[in-house]
């Protein structure tokens, strides 16, 4: 059994309460005409606000509008359309506890995961209005002949995106994915997970506030099985951060009409530390890898491998860390773990723990739930003894679960790393930082971090970031995560002499002498 601590920070919930008069504000973003719903407080299970209702019909109208206002955005120079983003950068920064309260109330995360979510947006905002112009602009390429022809690529947005955003992050994966779109001249219909939809929308009236013209951004809010056709009909590209099996289904749905995707999907992320590793960095590490937003973190890691001969120390390490992790429903930085977001995720992270435990599993820390703290809470859990028969063995668990196991050398450890049908995320510590990089290279993942569990990846903005194997396709960040939402054109122009045979010379001639010019570019190196 655990010893975990319930944090006890001075701030309480009636003093970080959503102001009525918000509330209202961010639900009139809504394109809606249809019933309403009442969003619940992880941390309370009481109400926490009332949404309306998109219908299908508001679907197709949010569309129509979005696209007559992506006409004249399209329009305006790259760096008029970066401006309100600019300035929300720093209006971020000066209002963040505003986000932090709102994340956290719908959430029910610890406030230092709400704030890698604002983290998120800020740095990634600025990455983009600081390279879209040069991302965007027109580039010259190599033409057909040198000289005389002259080629140049441009780019043109998509239209509008539809854009699904999921639960557990929803400031970060909803505002981080548009704010690339918009820049690069579309239109957006957002549909964000309804439980979570007033960061996004917040973040809406923030851009709003800013510049951003109204009608650009469009949120919906209702079912999946109600208003999804809809929005998979009438999008010009879908972006979609979610599970594998919505990801197959929205692939297949817009396969039809050949229209674009990006997909990040789910994973079985793992850890694996060397026999070199600094074991208190590297429990440290694992802590916050394995248990930020309760473990309900696409890239959290899942699979832990130590090595054989370090593996009973560690293992101590980190159990104590485990079970001397904060738990609260509170407002402070102190507090390390807050709740689960959904009651079907307690459920499920209880039965694939239970059912490991009846199959032979060790609980090392953690194993229950707390209903003392919250509706949702679940201890961090470390496990022992998973074999191939559980669930928890295979299955993306996301929640406050690890499972441990011990490995003899590098290939094996590897082998079992990439026995897994995902490829998101993976993390390898050692004091080695070459060897690190070269055990990297040979792990099946969009991103593998060295002494970090999920982080120095996800915030190199620089680099794309995503999965493979059915963890996704596509990638966001780097010049991938804007230049997606684009259609790139090439514009050739030929000068001085055309591509056929000048004058009257025999065409077998000319077939030579383009041969001849061939050898004569690889000799001076022009191609």
């Amino acid at each position: 059994m655990t010893n975990t601590a319930v944090s006890s920070a001075s701030s309480t919930l009636d003093q970080h309460a959503l102001a009525p008069a918000l509330l209202e504000r961010l639900a009139s973003h809504v394109t809606a005409t249809g019933g309403a719903i009442t969003i619940p407080a992880p941390f309370t299970g009481e109400a926490l606000a009332e949404l309306p209702l998109t219908t299908d019909e508001d679907v197709r109208r949010a569309f129509d509008t979005a696209r007559e206002a992506q006409r004249g955005w399209s329009c305006l120079p790259v760096k008029d359309r970066v401006r309100p983003f600019l300035r929300m950068v720093d209006t971020l920064v000066d209002r963040r506890e505003e986000i932090l309260d709102i994340i956290q109330w719908e959430t029910g995360k610890a406030r230092r995961h709400a704030y890698e979510e604002f983290l998120d947006v800020a740095m990634c905002t600025l990455y983009y209005a600081r390279r879209a112009a040069k991302l965007l602009g027109p580039r010259r390429r190599q033409g057909a002949l040198p000289i005389v022809t002259r080629t140049r690529e441009l780019r043109h947005p998509k239209g509008v995106v539809g854009l699904i955003s999921p639960w557990n992050y929803p400031f970060s994966l909803g505002t981080s994915d548009i704010v690339p779109a918009l820049m690069a001249g579309n239109a957006v219909v957002h549909k964000p997970d309804t439980q979570t939809c007033l960061s996004s929308l917040w973040a809406l009236d923030l851009l709003i506030e800013l510049g951003l013209p109204k009608n650009l951004w469009q949120v919906i809010v209702g079912d999946p099985a109600e208003i999804g056709d809809p929005l998979l009909d009438n999008a010009d590209y879908v972006a979609f951060t979610g599970s594998t099996r919505g990801g197959r289904t929205i692939a297949t749905k817009v396969a039809d009409r050949l229209v674009g995707y990006s997909l990040e999907l789910g994973g079985k992320n793992p850890m694996i530390v060397l026999d070199d590793a600094d074991l208190d960095r590297t429990a440290r590490g694992a802590v916050r890898a394995c248990f930020t937003n309760a473990g309900q973190l696409c890239v959290s890691i899942e699979r832990l491998y130590v090595h054989e001969d370090i593996y009973d120390a560690f293992a101590a390490k980190l159990v104590d860390q485990v079970k001397a992790i904060k738990l609260g429903a509170d407002f402070s930085f102190d507090t390390q773990m807050g709740s689960l977001t959904y009651q079907r995720q307690l459920e499920t992270v209880t039965r694939q723990v239970e059912q490991a435990v009846r199959a032979g599993a060790d609980v090392l820390a953690g194993g229950r739930s707390r209903p003392d703290l919250g509706p949702l809470f679940f201890e961090p859990t470390v496990l022992a003894g998973v074999t191939g028969e559980m669930e928890l063995c295979a299955g993306e668990t996301f929640g406050p679960v690890v499972a441990l196991y011990s490995y003899r050398g590098e290939d094996e450890v590897v082998a079992h790393a990439n026995d897994t049908p995902y490829g998101l995320n993976a993390s390898v510590w050692t004091r080695d930082v070459a060897r690190g990089r070269r055990l990297a290279a040979r792990i099946h993942a969009g991103t593998v971090n060295i002494n970090e569990g999920y982080g120095a990846a996800f915030a190199s903005y620089d680099a794309p970031m995503g999965g493979v194997k059915q963890s996704g396709v596509g990638r966001r960040h780097g010049a991938e995560g804007i230049l997606k939402y684009t259609e790139v054109q090439a514009i050739a122009s030929q000068h001085y002499v055309d591509l056929e045979p000048p004058g009257s010379m025999p065409y077998g001639r000319y077939a030579d002498m383009l041969a001849s010019t061939i050898k004569a570019m690889r000799r001076f190196r022009i191609r």
